[in-house]
């Protein structure tokens, strides 16, 4: 019987498999945040990211080709994350600005580096990094691409 089953559901559902959906890139993600102001402030001062106004007024942070929505602990935007808490994040940038000039300017912004420049592995090469906290205390990577 299991086997009938197994095999009725291969032959007609097999074209869902895993194979034929295959994400392509990350366009935004979501940070929730105590204070949208400091969020904004830091993250385009110190990261060099542009705000985004909705008409609805929710806010966004635009770098690249991706963009970071923010939502306000307390009140976020449906739907959203089960959990929404700010200081959950662990994020990863690439920039292409090299290491010792990032780390001077984030010395200008007195934004205190935790951790590095250490070596990392990356998805298309090996990084250079290092780790600060942003006004939430996510943890923010801030990487060069070391070409092999």
């Amino acid at each position: 019987m299991l086997e009938n089953l197994q095999q009725f559901i291969y032959q007609h559902f097999h074209f869902y498999s895993l194979e034929i959906m295959k994400v392509a890139k990350l366009d935004h993600f979501i940070i929730t945040v105590n204070n949208p102001e400091k969020t904004i402030d830091f993250y385009s001062r110190v990261l060099g990211m542009e705000l985004q106004t909705f008409s609805d007024g929710r806010k966004a942070l635009i770098f690249g080709d991706q963009k970071i929505n923010l939502h306000e602990a307390g009140k976020e935007f449906e739907p959203h994350a089960q959990n929404p808490l700010p200081g959950s994040a662990d994020l990863c940038f690439i920039t292409r600005t090299p290491m010792q000039q990032v780390i001077s300017h984030l010395t200008t912004c007195n934004v205190p580096i935790i951790a590095g420049p250490i070596e990392k592995t990356g998805v298309n090469s090996p990084l250079l990094s290092i780790y600060i906290h942003d006004p939430d205390n996510n943890l923010i990577e801030i990487a060069n691409e070391v070409k092999t």
